[in-house]
């Protein structure tokens, strides 16, 4: 029955050691194929992995054996060495005392002269843990050379985005892509002009236009491979919208991998990432992308006719501070479209019910916005000075309430260390039974982690106030770009205004009145407005 089964020799070899001629696929074959013959074992059968690394073992040619020695095909695996099976040693193990014998497989490794069928191997164990070490070793080699690379500014990346090529003079430089930037223009546009990722996923997809992973195929190989080649989808944009390489910086380190054998990427935290400013040409401003990365921070729905919300995300309660919600449904009309208090539509008891049209809430936007027009165009180093002073004595009032919230946050902290101490002193000298000790701490621990998030991010807003001034030059060539505004669209809302606070309604005169308070961008100015309903009324009317 040995006669008729296979006897797999296994050749395998990594980057690690691609340069070493003794471990060449050529020369694992020779050797290989050389005891075959002097020992008489029949049915011989290559299985070959090239460029993969022995700490993993999801490479092809090694599957390929393991299915055919599950079907019962192979007597015996033959391997240059211990090194070639693999270098995780407890795999290595694994494969070679349990699986391989479960399936009565007789394993070889002719240069560590070990043989299954012959005997035990005590040094079989310590050998393969010396692989593992090989390999834990190149893996800090390699990582210290990329550490390097990394932090030159050279980019790690081997993929070049989308949008740009390899310079033909110098692998580490990229050039614009004539052929695929203007995709990435179009597709931060319609971003712009109000189109999320799934919408924009399938205006590209309808013009026939070939996926980066296709286009890379097509320009590297030739040919394409994969299935739907001009199917758009929506992790795609999101990828091309979010990645700051288009504004011409290269960035760093923003994956990891938990150990050498653990392939699998993780994401890393903004702040580990090393951001090279200005390293090749941009297809994208920087302007444009800050507005793409506004305008994405808030979830935007098409109305009924098409029309993208431009208040969404935008607008919040000037009681609760949560944000205001857009209702609507195909009994309101136009007219009828409300945003209204999110906190309160949850629980009655935790807001009030006011709410505002977004008609109404579109007269006051724009014509606060083109009276902040008018005083520009009209006198611009006054609005500088004011805007100036504005946004000093609105920064010391913001930075006033959130060190206040701090203190009061830190105070609180501390007294749920004292409690539970006498807590823990009450449990031990029998006062409370462990159940209640239990249940109190961890309302007591639940309280105080939630707590110190709130500290943490309050002093980190803190920190940027603090750093962040009024940029009137840098809305004031904002401003310069409109000369009325008649239409309100999600670009000019995320250009010029930061926030929208709506005061819930006074109807002390007999009259529903309300206060809109309007902040702008870069800290420049607030502006408040009155929402009158019978200003409103008349308005309907006269239309």
């Amino acid at each position: 029955m040995l006669k008729d089964k296979i006897t797999a020799l296994y050749c395998r070899l990594s980057q690690d050691d691609g340069l070493e001629e003794s471990n060449s696929i050529t020369n694992q074959k020779s050797i290989l194929l050389r005891y075959v013959q002097d020992n008489g074992l029949p049915n011989p059968q290559f299985y070959v992995d090239d460029g993969v690394s022995g700490t993993t073992f999801e490479r092809n040619g090694f599957k390929a054996m393991m299915s055919d020695i599950e079907a019962g095909k192979v007597g015996t695996v033959i391997t240059k060495d211990l090194s070639r099976l693999g270098r995780d040693y407890l795999k290595t193990g694994e494969y070679i005392e349990i699986i391989f014998p479960d399936y009565d497989v007789r394993y070889i490794a002719i240069n560590d002269n070990v043989d299954t069928f012959k005997s035990e191997n005590e040094l079989m164990a310590f050998k393969n843990i010396f692989n593992d070490w090989y390999a834990r070793d190149c893996s800090k080699k390699i990582k210290a050379v990329f550490k390097s690379k990394g932090q030159s500014g050279k980019p790690l990346t081997t993929n070049v985005p989308y949008g740009y090529k390899k310079s033909e003079t110098d692998k580490n430089q990229w050039e614009v892509d004539e052929e695929t930037a203007p995709v990435v223009k179009r597709i931060f546009q319609l971003c712009i002009d109000g189109y999320g990722p799934t919408q924009i996923a399938k205006i590209i997809s309808k013009d026939n236009i070939l996926i980066p992973t296709a286009y890379h195929q097509l320009k590297s190989t030739g040919r394409i491979t994969v299935e739907k080649p001009y199917r758009w989808v929506q992790e795609t944009i999101i990828g091309i919208l979010e990645k700051l390489e288009y504004v011409g910086h290269t960035v760093n380190f923003k994956t990891r991998r938990k150990s050498y054998k653990h392939k699998k990427k993780i994401k890393n935290p903004r702040e580990e990432w090393q951001i090279f400013e200005n390293t090749h040409e941009p297809i994208i401003s920087q302007h444009d992308f800050d507005l793409v990365q506004e305008l994405r921070k808030n979830k935007r729905r098409n109305q009924k006719h098409g029309e993208v919300n431009p208040f969404s995300g935008m607008v919040y309660c000037s009681d609760c501070g949560e944000k205001m919600y857009l209702c609507r449904s195909r009994s309101l009309s136009d007219e009828q479209e409300h945003l209204k208090c999110s906190k309160y539509a949850k629980d009655m008891s935790d807001c009030s019910a006011h709410y505002i049209r977004t008609a109404v809430l579109k007269k006051i936007v724009i014509s606060e916005l083109n009276k902040l027009l008018e005083t520009v165009h009209t006198n611009e180093d006054e609005f500088v000075r004011v805007a100036m002073e504005n946004s000093v004595q609105s920064q010391e009032n913001e930075l006033k309430k959130a060190k206040k919230l701090v203190k009061q946050y830190e105070k609180r902290v501390a007294e749920l260390d004292k409690l539970f101490t006498r807590l823990y002193e009450d449990n031990v000298s029998g006062k409370i039974s462990d159940e209640r000790f239990e249940m109190m701490s961890k309302g007591y621990e639940g309280e105080q982690a939630e707590l110190k998030v709130k500290i943490s991010d309050l002093s980190a807003a803190i920190e940027i106030k603090e750093q962040k001034s009024a940029d009137t030059s840098q809305f004031l060539e904002i401003v310069r770009k409109y000369t009325e505004i008649t239409e309100l669209t999600p670009e000019i809302m995320h250009e010029l205004i930061e926030k929208i606070v709506v005061h819930a309604p006074d109807k002390s005169s007999g009259h529903r009145v309300q206060q809109i308070d309007i902040y702008y961008r870069f800290n420049i100015a607030v502006s408040t407005a009155i929402a009158d309903r019978r200003d409103y009324d008349k308005r309907r009317k006269a239309a």
